[in-house]
């Protein structure tokens, strides 16, 4: 699969959100969580409350220290750009936004993707932490996302950073059978 924009799927459903404004979108790059995946949906100083996963599980996870909400994957289709949506306009210091595409450059991915062993290591300490066996269900939850963006960074991320960064440079997601750029450069 080549990189899928979310971002004209969110302007359909939230008109009006132009990168940097609108209902849940006030997070500062400057203060985006460093285990964010590159793309164009970041957490940056959000609460620490935990309903990010009740809305996209799939997409969301919890910083163990603080508890604050980053995007481990990038949506892939209408239904989890609303789920991000939602987790988004519920997080209520605003901590999200959507305009890594101006601040992500092909050398920055690609230092992201050198440095992919700390969030792999990071992800899979959480992953046998306490939360495994809590008595509490959203711990378990967020344990299992762990494991499971541990296996994203062993297989698959690297062929959506590659489709991400052809569209970075070309502006457009790659054709079918065109080739993509090489995450080490």
């Amino acid at each position: 699969m080549t990189y899928w924009d979310p971002i004209p799927t969110l302007a359909i459903l939230q008109p009006g959100a132009e990168p940097a404004f609108g209902s849940g979108w006030m997070g500062r790059w400057e203060e985006r969580n460093w285990r964010n995946v590159p793309g164009p949906f970041y957490g940056a100083q959000t609460d620490t409350c935990w309903t990010g996963r009740l809305h996209a599980p799939d997409l969301i996870l919890y910083d163990d220290v603080y508890g604050q909400e980053f995007v481990y994957r990038q949506p892939r289709n209408p239904e989890e750009v609303k789920d991000l949506l939602t987790a988004a306009c519920e997080e209520t210091v605003a901590g999200y936004n959507h305009d890594g595409d101006l601040h992500w450059t092909p050398d920055s991915v690609r230092a992201w993707w050198r440095d992919r062993g700390r969030v792999r290591a990071w992800a899979t300490s959480l992953g046998w932490s306490d939360w495994v066996t809590s008595e509490h269900p959203e711990e378990r939850s967020a344990a299992a996302a762990a494991r499971h963006y541990a296996a994203y960074v062993d297989a698959g991320l690297a062929e959506y950073l590659r489709g991400y960064l052809f569209w970075l440079v070309e502006g457009r997601p790659a054709a079918h059978g065109q080739t993509l750029p090489e995450l080490a450069a």
